[in-house]
Order: C-alpha cells, then sequence, then structure tokens
C-alpha cells in the first residue's frame, strides 16, 4: 500500500549506498598488501585512531602518521594517500536513481554519513555527488558521528522538515532503526532492486524507461 504522508526529502548514506565504503576493513587489508604492511599491527592502531579521525578531530596526515608512517617506510604518504583514494567506487546505479527522483518529485537530497574530511571531501568532488546533493551532514564537518542521535537531528534542523516527510536509506540496519526511531522512514539497502521497490512503498515510483 501507498503511505499518503508526501515525501519531501531522501537522506543518503554515502559509503554502501551512493559508493563502495572509503577505508573500511577490505580497503584496509588490501593496503597491507600492496605496501607490505603488518595488518594486525595497522588494525589495532586503527581502531584506536579512528573514531577521532572520523569526528574531524584529526586530520590525514596525522592519521597516516599514527598508523602507517610511525617507522620509516619505502613508500610516501602521498602514494598511500593515493591508494586509500582508488579504493572508492561509484555505484552508478544508485546515483542515477536519486537524481532521477529528486528531478521528478522535486525533492531534497541530504546525506548523513560518517567520513572523514579528506577522503569525504575527495568523494563528494570526483563522483560529483554535490551536483544532486544539497547538504552533506558528515561526521567530520559537523563533529557527530552515527549512531548519535544528534546527527539525525541536525540534519532534520537543517532540512527544516518533519522527520516523517523523509526517508533514511543506509546500509547498515541499525542505523535505519535509529533513525525510524526518531521519525524518518527508513530503507535498509541492500541492493538497486530491492530498494527500488521500498521507495514504491513510499510513492516514489521510476518512470517506465528505467528498470531494476
Amino acid at each position: 500500500m501507498v503511505n499518503k504522508n508526501p515525501i519531501t526529502t531522501l537522506f543518503l548514506d554515502i559509503g554502501g549506498v551512493l559508493l563502495s565504503d572509503g577505508w573500511d576493513h577490505y580497503a584496509r587489508q588490501d593496503a597491507a598488501k600492496e605496501f607490505k604492511l603488518n595488518y594486525d599491527e595497522m588494525e589495532e592502531r586503527h581502531r584506536l585512531n579512528f573514531e577521532t579521525y572520523e569526528l574531524g578531530q584529526m586530520t590525514l596526515a596525522t592519521y597516516l602518521e599514527r598508523v602507517v608512517f610511525y617507522q620509516k617506510r619505502d613508500f610516501s604518504l602521498d602514494d598511500f594517500k593515493t591508494f586509500m583514494f582508488q579504493q572508492s567506487l561509484p555505484h552508478p546505479e544508485m546515483i542515477s536513481l536519486f537524481i532521477h527522483l529528486k528531478k521528478k518529485y522535486g525533492l531534497k537530497v541530504g546525506v548523513i554519513s560518517n567520513e572523514a574530511r579528506e577522503l569525504n571531501e575527495y568523494r563528494i568532488k570526483n563522483f560529483k555527488l554535490n551536483e544532486f546533493v544539497d547538504f552533506f551532514v558528515s561526521s567530520s564537518f559537523v563533529n557527530l558521528r552515527k549512531p548519535d542521535v544528534a546527527i539525525f537531528s541536525l540534519a532534520i534542523d537543517i532540512a527544516q522538515i518533519n522527520p516523517s516527510e523523509s526517508i533514511y536509506i543506509d546500509n547498515q540496519p541499525l542505523f535505519v532503526e535509529i533513525g525510524r526511531g526518531f521519525g524518518m522512514k527508513g530503507i535498509s539497502h541492500i541492493d538497486y532492486k530491492s530498494t527500488v521497490e521500498k521507495l514504491k512503498e513510499f510513492g516514489l515510483n521510476l518512470t517506465q524507461t528505467t528498470h531494476g
């Protein structure tokens, strides 16, 4: 049944929805192999620094100095940063979906994302996310981080809407549950096809020329 409460705003995660994850354990495993690092040691250092880094309270250079370059390496900081950034890949069908829905229904599109500043800025610019996203509530920009409900509250304040007018889409079910608890409608993103079907339940339909 179509929900008759009109949707005015989509809130999206970046990693796992619009793009691949930026710097997850798979990427770190690949980095350890590529640069011949001790993965377990790097991972422990990552764990101790990552939340501060993602909250925007540590630069990428400082993070890498603590996690990788705490001893002399035969590769440069720039080499490693380039590898990090190259791990980001787009999900073109998802980007196209939200561009289409924004245009068709006149929606606001916002991002609620846990991402460190330099990586977030690279991903926004490189994949032209700012061409269809109206505002970015990124952890490193606002010094708040999911699962803190304050980041959802801030997103609602910025959008100036009632939470019930919005849908939050994330590949992490816990974060979707938190958004629902705050009054947002929620979609746990698994793949393009299932998300398209769930959007239909909220009255957001693709035209016949677009297929899942």
